[in-house]
């Protein structure tokens, strides 16, 4: 423990609290303090100026992630008729119907994605408060209601990652790991970075990307400097 601790104290200590990095020195210096044995994932949080109480200003979606995320995912796919053997030609991890929505009822959660065809919406509503406070819960807005379930399962294989404000109106998103190239993960962070500000609300005032801090799962956060992402994206 006092030897996880000194490591902690000497990665956190790299990082000058009171500078603004740019993308590319932020990245560095996140890989550099992350010293954790294994494959941290990385995160980017923006802190924006929205207030998620108005529908109007709540930030929502989903983006595959160019360079995917380093992480297997589970897909499951709830749906009917020909659309369950386009799934399983697809990729799905688990397909079918009422049998999948009486397993989830009875407390199988092993999948870390939900898609489903729109026939089924009704019945997957005796579900919704378990899949909602988790996330999973199918969204046509996110692409995980929809009848071209071929390409809902390619994207959500590929590293698609949903993101929303939380109350204090800041977005986490993971973008990758530490085994990722420093270009791969450059590739993502434009990626985030372009979604999250063609999202401004018209009816947001003042400045709306306020702070942006990279940090991996054990590391320091790294506060970048807001001026450098939009040269980044230019």
């Amino acid at each position: 423990m006092k030897k996880i601790n000194k490591t902690r104290k000497e990665a956190w200590a790299k990082v000058d609290t009171n500078k603004l990095y740019n993308v590319t020195e932020a990245l560095d210096l996140a890989k550099e303090t992350a010293f954790a044995k294994f494959d941290e994932t990385f995160d980017v949080a923006f802190r924006l100026g929205v207030d998620p109480r108005h529908a109007d200003q709540m930030i929502r979606g989903a983006i595959v992630m160019p360079a995917g995320t380093g992480k297997k995912v589970n897909v499951v796919v709830i749906t009917s008729g020909e659309n369950i053997a386009k799934s399983e030609a697809a990729g799905a991890d688990l397909v079918g119907g009422d049998d999948i929505i009486q397993k989830i009822q009875g407390g199988w959660m092993d999948f870390d994605r939900v898609i489903a065809t729109p026939d089924m919406m009704g019945k997957i509503g005796r579900i919704a408060r378990i899949l909602g406070p988790r996330g999973l819960m199918p969204n046509p807005k996110l692409g995980t209601v929809t009848t071209d379930v071929e390409k809902a399962i390619k994207e959500q294989k590929a590293g698609k990652v949903e993101y929303r404000t939380e109350k204090t109106g800041i977005v986490h998103v993971p973008f990758g790991k530490k085994s990722f190239t420093n270009e791969q993960l450059l590739e993502n962070f434009k990626a985030i970075a372009g979604a999250i500000s063609r999202a401004k609300p018209a009816s947001a005032k003042g400045t709306y990307i306020k702070s942006v801090v990279i940090s991996t799962s054990m590391g320091p956060g790294v506060k970048l400097d807001t001026n450098d992402i939009a040269t980044t994206l230019a």
